[in-house]
């Protein structure tokens, strides 16, 4: 949350600060030293290295280094959180406070007969531009379970089946989580808050349903697969028939290559006609998947032969002379 906080604030500001002062919060201050001196966390520093800022901490118990930061924080949460808002996400209230934080800098400024945002204008040209988002994750080693699940602040994400057993990197940002094995991402869902929390991409599971194919009715990932209405559909109907699970389970072997727009047409295609079997959805998809023939060129008249060659099957009659066989 301290990077995505920086990288907001950078984001929002339009450049970087040469100094940032801390109140030697433990994501940034390890240890406290003599006078000044500070141990900084590592992954901050890569934070502040990647900016190119210098991190200043305060020295403990000297609230006048800290000028009227504490005023400020009282007038932010008069003017940002009196009455207390509510929002039904993080993502709601952070727009909300971009917006509103750009609606307070229209104020006239304490010391000058200007708005905020004229002010700020002229001393943005002292801040260093961003180039690139810090990239802020903490990292973890972990092994995949059996189920094909890793534990992370006490809620399970769901990692693809061949990775079952096998040591991953997870790396936990703000608002998601990516898992890493061999330095190629693999998994990504968006983190969840709380606990006990399921998070499971269905395709992950795909590869279980070649040697289990009747998960598809009772396996938590497929239960709850929000597909669209025509391909639940098909499911429903399919699962009735013999082998049906089977049969859905190619579809969705095709589909994960070609995608799922492709499947919902051939879907609704199938539904359209009032026959729905696996062999006829397959069928529909395969023809939207196979590539169109090539146009007909037009060639111009100076290429075109002037005596096209005939077809003198006379020829083939050498090679039935008897010199001409082997035994």
């Amino acid at each position: 949350m301290l990077f995505d906080a920086h990288n907001r604030a950078f984001a929002f500001f339009g450049g970087v600060p040469k100094q940032m002062v801390y109140d030697n919060l433990k994501a940034v201050v390890q240890t406290i030293l003599i006078g000044k001196e500070r141990q900084f966390n590592p992954r901050f520093m890569a934070l502040a290295n990647h900016y190119l800022f210098e991190p200043v901490a305060c020295t403990p118990a000297s609230g006048w280094e800290k000028g009227q930061v504490e005023n400020q924080v009282g007038n932010i949460r008069e003017w940002l959180f009196t009455p207390r808002p509510r929002f039904a996400c993080l993502t709601d209230l952070n727009d909300w406070l971009a917006l509103r934080c750009r609606e307070l800098a229209s104020r006239r400024h304490p010391t000058e007969e200007r708005p905020i945002a004229e002010v700020f204008a002229e001393e943005r040209s002292a801040l260093r531009a961003v180039v690139a988002p810090f990239d802020g994750y903490l990292e973890e080693m972990l092994r995949v379970s059996s189920t094909c699940l890793v534990r992370v602040d006490y809620n399970r994400y769901s990692v693809p089946a061949e990775f079952a057993g096998k040591a991953v990197s997870v790396r936990l940002a703000a608002y998601r989580l990516r898992i890493v094995h061999d330095m190629q991402i693999i998994a990504e869902h968006p983190r969840q808050f709380g606990r006990n929390h399921l998070i499971c991409a269905p395709w992950h599971y795909l590869p279980v349903l070649a040697k289990k194919p009747g998960a598809l009715r009772h396996g938590v990932p497929f239960i709850e697969w929000d597909l669209p209405i025509p391909i639940r559909h098909v499911r429903d109907r399919l699962l009735k028939q013999p082998k049906g699970d089977r049969a859905f389970f190619e579809l969705l072997q095709l589909a994960r290559e070609a995608g799922m727009e492709p499947l919902q047409v051939a879907c609704e295609l199938s539904l359209e006609a009032g026959i729905v079997t696996g062999a006829i959805v397959m069928n529909e998809l395969r023809r939207l998947l196979t590539p169109p023939q090539p146009e007909v060129i037009s060639l111009p008249e100076q290429l075109r032969l002037r005596s096209e060659p005939l077809a003198d099957c006379a020829r083939y009659d050498v090679l039935r002379g008897g010199a001409h066989v082997l035994y």
